[in-house]
């Protein structure tokens, strides 16, 4: 262990690694801690706020000259490859009927299926075609497609990188001389918030629309009504929308979208024809199993070319790729030359196949809408089972259990998912060994993003894994569902890129009609907090008023509306009113200064509001990091996968044992074992920052590469921004950063509170318990049934009272991400730090309210409880609630001298008690009503305020003071008015 320590633990480094920062005077301080395990108060108005806009100078206008690259002798004949493949793209009648209907029109919907050229081919058409004087700027919902369009366009352009440039979240190679720009949807949404005309660009083509991710939503609906403002104002800018789908009616339709609805151009698509093959009976349950029968049959039976499987999810990829790999296919065995009788056979089934009469879809009807490939179950159990047949018999014996595998061609299996390594991600682009025929076993991630050269053969498995959100409670689960026709014909298209394919479809043609058409548009069926916010930021208040393709449901609107609210980044609506003013206002809430700040940081809303409370005790580089590891999803490996032999069992225990060795070195002990996950992830980074970020410490530590890569990008992107939106912070990214000190511990679990509050679960107690099963369960607010801290937790042996989570998924059990724990002694942050979730009973008599001298305020001590749960919390220290018996206590404290010491000499001569103030007959005295009168009527109930009032009104309160004392003392007390 000590070993461990010195050499990766992050934990183990001496504090004096580091220079520490001297001694500075703290501004803006939101938590403040009076002690290591004192809370002294919240204040949100000191949070980090956007500064003021500062006009910017105007550059001169220079037109570039962009000089083409000499070309030599092997990148000409390159380039004459691919200029032969655009023209057999792009015909000159459809070039034409283009420049026609953009010349006619401001907007444009151009249709065609995957395979079409129009990524590629629309941006040159509209740089040769005269629209270069701006920028074109195309969208795409993926960084990949971003980077590799650019250089495939820069290639067939024959033009330098310098004029035709990407911009993603993290890098970009945009320059001034750039004409054509590709980009994420989200850099152009960031750009309309700088630039809401977008006045450096004459046109936007919106790619992959028929994806419907929600920023591709709201950029149409902002679209379509800046182009008509550019119009209106002289400086004409052109919308070019493209889908791969002849589902356009939520474009050309929508009238709240398109007042005139634009015309729609259906480009063909350039692709081989496709045969499609159903299964005649549908397997419900071992699907893996048929999908394992069917590789082999085809590998078996059928002429060379790559196979494409498409199954749901990480665990079965990895299953059903042990399972080929121990199979006899997998051996590497050097291909002996086939006799001609094997040609012969060959030839024959290729031919019997290309001659049957099958079902044949048209691939141009319908299009991908992929859904996001999520956190992957754990494993799923595989079986052997009886072939089902298909409506082509492609083996020998149809009711062969086990298949016949030939050791003399091997089959080349490689994984293809999200969460996979590049490096691994990369080698399905590059060709098989000689004499080997490639398998692909993919999730969705294959269907439309990317195009796998050599593949032939499809097998489709039919189901898709979609993450589900409880609208009520926030629960997410995945689940396995039956896909779209749209997406089921996408996945079919991937045979028929380079040479006729064939698709396997391992379900009925039955089951096939009763998918649905297309799968639902992405903002319908998730939280719209965050497109909420960004939205508010961009000064539309009405959010339910904008024009979306698809709207989010009503339900969805108020829920974010009402999250912001609490977290400060929206105002409260009026509580009083008409209930149908009342109704309006909580949908119309305008932004606060906080949730300025909040919108210009590129993570959820309550992230965003953990970074802006960030700053102070020098906790902001670990809120950073924090916010960063919770962002990227999984940054820890999967090792709980079953090995495929003995060999490797051994190797995943070990692997195994490491992971949970180190896991319990970043999570400490003391304070910081009650940070719970968020201490484990944050000394993961600063472990791997401290080694360099190698892959190999990754590997050694059971941490994902690709996610600690993003982790630190994400670290410099959200330092940039905070440094944007407070430039005196001067927050870096410092790669030997030191672990945070107990007093950073506790500031940071304050923190983290206060942005996930509405994630607060309490344990439950002895009498709740209605089941065993119950047992070291918690309850939520919004749910009945318990949850549970997961075994892989750091909190999960030490059960605190408290816990906030990060999120909830459903798989065998409701379990939570808990970034924190807190103790029942620490309870009474809940109240301080979230006022907004908690009811509060009166002032208590004992001990009784009193004026702070310090602050200037009435104090006094309360009891809570939380939110609709009611759980009782302990009564804590706060400003005396509104009201008027709060006019009636400062008034005492005032007569008594405690307000304005000055005043303290005429107590005793006062003509009553300045006790009666809180008496129910005080006001039968003139005296008594006089003053409560006078404080009521300028709203003075703080010694703040009753200052700013004597700066304009130096007279104020003095008849209704001169009322509680004997006349002789008038004159006295009027020449040293006011008492300050």
């Amino acid at each position: 262990m000590g070993k461990l320590r010195k050499k990766h633990n992050w934990k183990g480094r001496h504090q004096s690694d580091t220079q520490q920062p001297a001694d500075e005077a703290k501004t803006d301080v939101v938590v403040e801690l009076q002690a290591v395990d004192r809370l002294k108060g919240v204040d949100e108005s000191n949070a980090l706020v956007l500064p003021a806009n500062k006009a910017k100078k105007k550059k001169a206008w220079v037109t570039p000259v962009s000089t083409k690259r000499p070309l030599t002798k092997k990148q000409r004949k390159e380039l004459q490859t691919v200029l032969e493949r655009k023209e057999k793209k792009v015909r000159r009648a459809d070039i034409l009927m283009y420049f026609n209907l953009l010349l006619e029109n401001p907007c444009v919907v151009i249709c065609g299926e995957t395979g079409s050229g129009k990524t590629t081919q629309v941006p040159q058409f509209l740089y040769e075609a005269g629209y270069a004087s701006g920028i074109i700027g195309i969208t795409e919902p993926r960084r990949v497609a971003a980077v590799s369009m650019s250089h495939r366009v820069a290639k067939e352009m024959n033009l330098s990188t310098r004029v035709v440039s990407y911009q993603i979240r993290y890098e970009g190679n945009v320059t001034s001389d750039t004409k054509i720009k590709f980009m994420t949807d989200g850099v152009l949404l960031k750009e309309i918030q700088k630039d809401f005309l977008l006045q450096r660009y004459s046109v936007i083509v919106i790619d992959e629309a028929h994806e419907r991710s929600v920023y591709t939503d709201i950029l149409i609906g902002l679209l379509s009504r800046i182009v008509p403002l550019r119009n209106k104002k002289g400086m004409p800018m052109k919308l070019l929308v493209m889908s791969a789908t002849l589902r356009v009616e939520d474009f050309t339709d929508n009238t709240k979208l398109f007042r005139i609805p634009p015309p729609v151009i259906k480009v063909d698509a350039r692709q081989f024809p496709v045969t499609i093959h159903f299964n005649k009976r549908t397997p419900m349950e071992d699907y893996t199993g048929e999908v394992f029968h069917k590789i082999c049959k085809i590998h078996r039976m059928l002429p060379p070319g790559g196979i494409l499987v498409f199954l749901t999810g990480q665990a079965e990829v990895h299953s059903l790729c042990r399972r080929l790999r121990k199979s006899a296919f997998s051996k590497m065995t050097p291909n002996p030359p086939r006799s001609s009788t094997d040609i012969r056979v060959y030839t024959f089934k290729e031919r019997h196949l290309c001659h049957q009469s099958l079902p044949r879809i048209d691939l141009d009807n319908y299009s991908a809408l992929p859904v996001d490939e999520g956190d992957e179950d754990r494993e799923a159990g595989i079986g052997d089972e009886e072939d089902e047949g298909s409506d082509l018999e492609i083996g020998d014996d149809p009711n062969d259990a086990e298949e016949k595998a030939d050791p003399s061609i091997p089959l080349y299996v490689l994984p293809l998912y999200s969460l996979l390594a590049p490096e691994q991600q990369a080698k399905v682009f590059r060709p098989p060994p000689p004499g080997t025929r490639l398998c692909v076993i993919a999730t969705n991630v294959a269907e439309t993003s990317l195009t796998i050269p050599g593949i032939k053969y499809v097998v489709d498995c039919g189901r898709v894994k979609k993450r589900f959100y409880d609208r009520v409670t926030g629960v997410s689960s995945f689940k396995v569902t039956w896909t779209s026709q749209a997406s089921a014909n996408q996945r079919a298209g991937r045979a028929g890129r380079t040479e006729p394919g064939h698709c396997y479809r391992l379900y009925s043609s039955a089951v096939f009609g009763d998918f649905s058409l297309f799968s639902e548009a992405e903002i319908t069926r998730r939280p719209v907090e965050d497109l909420v916010l960004q939205m508010k930021d961009l000064n539309i208040d009405k959010v339910v008023n904008f024009p979306f393709p698809t709207s989010p449901s009503a339900e969805a609107l108020v829920a974010a509306e009402q999250l912001l609210v609490s977290l400060g980044a929206l105002k409260e609506p009026p509580r009083t009113g008409r209930v149908k003013d009342i109704e309006q206002a909580r949908l119309s809430c305008p932004i606060t200064p906080l949730g300025r700040a909040m919108a210009s940081f590129p993570v959820a809303p309550r992230y965003a509001k953990i970074l802006a409370l960030g700053k102070q005790q020098d906790c902001l580089p670990y809120v950073i990091a924090v916010v960063a590891a919770m962002t990227v999803r999984e940054i820890f490996e999967d090792l709980d996968r079953p090995a495929g032999s003995e060999d490797e069992s051994s190797k995943l225990n070990q692997r195994r044992a490491r992971l949970t060795q180190m896991r319990r070195l970043w999570a400490g002990q003391g304070a910081s074992l009650l940070l719970g996950d968020l201490m484990v992830m944050l000394g993961a980074v600063g472990a791997c920052e401290f080694a360099g970020c190698t892959p190999k410490f990754c590997e050694d530590n059971g941490l994902r590469y690709k996610a600690m890569v993003e982790i630190r990008r994400l670290r410099g992107q959200l330092t940039n921004a905070v440094n944007a939106v407070c430039p005196e912070v001067g927050a870096f990214v410092n790669p030997k950063m030191t672990p945070p000190t107990e007093h950073q511990v506790v500031c940071l679990r304050q923190i983290v509170l206060a942005g996930l509050g509405d994630h607060l679960a309490r344990r439950v107690q002895g009498e709740e318990i209605l089941d065993p099963k119950w047992k070291n369960g918690y309850k939520t607010p919004l749910m009945d049934e318990p949850v549970f801290i997961h075994p892989s937790s750091a909190l999960f042996k030490t059960l605190p009272e408290f816990v906030v989570y990060q999120e909830i998924m459903e798989t065998t059990k409701m379990y939570m991400k808990v970034p924190l724990g807190l103790d029942s002694v620490e309870a009474e942050w809940v109240p301080q730090l979230l006022p907004q979730y908690c009811h509060f009973s009166s002032p208590q008599e004992s001990p009784s309210p009193w004026f702070c001298s310090s602050t200037g305020t009435l104090r006094c001590h309360r009891a809570s409880t939380f939110f609709r749960v009611a759980w009782q919390l302990p009564a804590v220290e706060m400003e005396y609630p509104d009201g008027l018996e709060r006019y009636k206590l400062f008034s005492r404290f005032l007569l008594e001298g405690q307000v304005c010491p000055k005043l303290k000499k005429y107590v005793g001569r006062l003509l009553s008690n300045p006790s009666i103030m809180m008496k129910t007959w005080a006001k039968l005295q003139p005296r008594t009503e006089a003053l409560l009168g006078a404080l009521v009527s300028k709203r003075v109930d703080c010694r703040d305020t009753l200052y700013s009032v004597w700066k304009t009104e130096d007279k104020f309160l003095l008849s209704a003071y001169c009322q509680w004392l004997p006349e002789a003392l008038h004159q006295e007390v009027a020449k040293s008015w006011p008492p300050i």
